[in-house]
């Protein structure tokens, strides 16, 4: 079994190797540290020629000459969202393949490109090995990124569970996930801001979705000083990124199925609260409670929140803040598994985007 798998990844290497080969003959490969790239995400660079990230919302930003663009990704990479010159955003996949068209048949001058990784990479683990330009053609310095920075920190609401779902019927797939539709990113480009992302699916401060009362080993404390998700061996470099402000939504998978325990809970918020202070010591933070919960739920996270506010204050700190989005009711359907539809995240970021223009003065 080991020398068929070795035998496979060996085929797939010299597949990719091939087919960059065969189009070098019309097309030039710039490789992923030039300087006309930008980055925004958590990225692990220590492999310049392959970053690799696992968080959403990454993005991966260049200006190109010619008429056309296409893009080079490990195989199994995932999906990604393109903007070409500010245009209709589509989406492209890397899951049977290791190059994608963004563009082509374009004016031949100048263009700009936008790509945002929309899935959650811990599996597999993404990385972008190249973009193709035309032959005789090159990359062009990107736009300038906005200089507002946000960061999010979330569940499977931040990372758009399901978004693209017809109902609540249907169960987590790939295919319907993207956060480019989520509240974060809508309310990001909302503001002209960058969003750096940490979330995932089903993670909690202290206790995973239908995880043990008194905790998982494994939560957003643990994973959060790292660079890639479950995997400790690179701590993020918190010195690349330095956000205005910071919204953290989690706390439902904490309060799912058996609940809560309360006195857990508050400490995990005030830990992960003392996490970021720590790394951020002049951001503005913003403990936001997601649409899923009601109930004793709801009040469980509001009141650990709330707490872990106070907390904040009582230590000196005034730049802790709580903002609560309105619970879902199904008005505005669902996404798979009873997830925020995408109806729902314009909503939330419809009422998170002017909280955040009077907090910050945008």
């Amino acid at each position: 079994m080991k020398k068929y798998l070795l035998g496979l990844m060996a085929s797939l290497f010299f597949s990719q190797c091939f087919h960059a080969q065969e189009k070098s003959t019309q097309y030039t490969l710039y490789h992923p540290n030039d300087t006309n790239i930008q980055y925004i995400g958590r990225i692990d660079d220590s492999d310049p020629m392959h970053p690799a990230f696992t968080y959403p919302g990454v993005q991966i930003r260049t200006g190109f000459t010619g008429t056309s663009l296409e893009m080079m990704c490990k195989l199994h990479s995932g999906y990604f969202m393109v903007e070409i010159d500010g245009g209709e955003p589509f989406k492209v996949s890397f899951l049977g393949n290791t190059v994608s068209n963004l563009a082509n048949g374009l004016a031949d001058g100048t263009h700009q490109a936008i790509v945002t990784y929309i899935g959650e990479g811990y599996e597999n683990v993404p990385e972008f090995h190249g973009f193709f330009v035309d032959k005789g053609k090159t990359l062009a310095p990107a736009a300038p990124l906005p200089t507002r920075k946000i960061e999010f920190i979330g569940n499977s609401i931040t990372c758009g569970y399901g978004i693209e779902a017809n109902s609540e019927a249907e169960h987590y797939t790939e295919e319907t996930a993207n956060f480019y539709y989520t509240y974060a990113a809508r309310t990001a480009r909302n503001l002209n801001a960058q969003a750096l992302v940490v979330a995932r699916s089903g993670i909690g401060v202290y206790r995973s979705y239908n995880g043990p009362k008194t905790g998982d080993k494994v939560n957003m404390n643990t994973e959060y000083p790292y660079t890639l998700l479950y995997n400790n061996q690179q701590k993020w470099d918190f010195s690349r990124y330095t956000p205005d402000v910071v919204c953290i939504n989690l706390g439902t998978n904490d309060t799912s199925t058996q609940g809560a325990d309360s006195v857990l809970l508050l400490n995990g918020f005030k830990q992960l609260y003392k996490q970021v202070r720590s790394h951020y010591p002049k951001a503005k933070i913003v403990l936001l409670c997601g649409c899923m919960m009601n109930g004793q739920q709801l009040l469980s996270a509001q009141q650990a929140m709330n707490t872990t506010v106070d907390y904040a204050h009582q230590q000196g700190d005034a730049e802790v803040y709580r903002f609560d989005f309105t619970p879902h009711d199904g008005s505005l359907g669902y996404g798979a598994d009873w997830h925020p539809s995408m109806r729902q995240h314009e909503k939330m970021a419809n009422e998170l985007t002017p909280f955040l223009q009077k907090l910050m003065k945008w």
